[in-house]
């Protein structure tokens, strides 16, 4: 991510800057995908440091059986990106 050059943030704005960046995946990924398709969803969304910032977005997909020859890779990757937009797009808001 590039340099915003943001004010620390307060524990309350980190938990709100994680919990969008999951909301953002959780979307993505449901928009794509049935609910009743998805075996097990977890995404984990840390934020570490003050400068620089540093943003991990981890999701673990696994599909339901029903979807064969169905990539999860891709959609997993796709959804981190979707994230980490999201996670820079409330970042720009706190300037």
């Amino acid at each position: 991510m590039e340099e915003l050059g943001l004010p620390d943030l307060t524990t309350k704005q980190i938990e709100t800057l994680c919990s969008t960046a999951e909301d953002a995946a959780r979307s993505y990924i449901l928009s794509k995908v049935p609910l009743k398709m998805v075996e097990k969803l977890n995404i984990s969304v840390e934020a570490e440091g003050t400068r620089p910032l540093s943003v991990t977005v981890e999701i673990d997909l696994v599909p339901s059986s029903k979807m064969k020859d169905f990539n999860a890779n891709i959609l997993v990757t796709e959804a981190v990106k979707e994230a980490l937009v999201a996670s820079e797009s409330y970042l720009r808001k706190q300037k």
